[in-house]
């Protein structure tokens, strides 16, 4: 294996997915900094999951309704003051 080509910060770290309230603990450099304690009483860095293979319906065999209309609000309000933000879409430049 090459040398320098793999990060030296890897840790354990809790992967939880939210949506069905879900939890794993393996190896990642990911960057967080927020902790959970995990079933062994240690404090350990959480990454949160908005799916996994736990909720994912690929794996679940079952659909499962996702809020993407609340999230699409959110970020529109979130970034929609911004220089990157689309102008009113109502308005029409006149044909000339």
């Amino acid at each position: 294996m090459k040398s320098n080509t793999h990060p030296d910060s890897y840790r354990m770290v809790i992967f939880k997915d939210f949506s069905c309230d879900k939890a794993f603990m393996t190896r990642s450099c990911a960057p967080t900094e927020d902790k959970i304690v995990w079933e062994d009483g240690k404090e350990y860095p959480l990454i949160k999951l908005e799916i996994s293979n736990e909720s994912h319906p690929f794996f679940t065999g079952k659909m499962k309704f996702v809020d993407t209309a609340g999230r699409i609000d959110k970020f529109n309000k979130k970034f929609g003051k911004t220089k990157f933000a689309k102008k009113d879409m109502g308005e029409e430049k006149p044909a000339e």
